[in-house]
């Protein structure tokens, strides 16, 4: 049998590998709706990293987290990003300071891997993301500015 077929064999013949559920209590963020419509609409549905415009791949991303004592569901607290910016921006593989400019974390510059790795996060290094053309809808250069000490700190 070759090791391909091995490996298939053992992943079907485990005892835990069966469907198994459990009942829990969601807490839902009712304004999340709301505030997602909000901030796309400010950023023209469109990602302020890579310009993404498929909505179904777009997502609003707290500049402050929602947890945290100034982190409203406000378009100023907001950026309009796809799914693989809002995670990287959410595990500090990517940062945004006060003036807008995009940083990737050192590692991650320094990785080699494929063209995802390079054309989705390592070429935006330094590049600006764009914003809403609003002032009042701009994301607060203050929360940015506290939200980048997070990256800063976390590398």
């Amino acid at each position: 049998m070759a090791m391909e077929e091995e490996e298939f064999c053992v992943a079907e013949n485990d005892s835990d590998a069966r469907r198994r559920y459990i009942t829990s209590s969601l807490k839902i963020r009712l304004h999340q709706k709301s505030f997602r419509e909000l901030v796309l609409s400010a950023y023209r549905d469109q990602c302020s990293i890579c310009r993404l415009r498929h909505t179904e791949l777009l997502e609003a991303a707290h500049i402050l987290p929602d947890k945290h004592p100034l982190g409203e569901p406000t378009v100023s607290n907001g950026l309009a990003l796809c799914n693989l910016h809002h995670a990287a921006y959410d595990k500090n593989i990517l940062g945004i300071t006060p003036d807008l400019q995009i940083q990737i974390r050192q590692d991650i510059l320094e990785e080699i891997d494929g063209p995802m790795l390079l054309h989705g996060l390592q070429g935006f290094q330094g590049a600006k993301i764009s914003t809403p053309r609003s002032s009042h809808l701009k994301p607060n250069p203050a929360f940015l500015e506290e939200r980048f000490k997070i990256f800063v700190a976390a590398y």
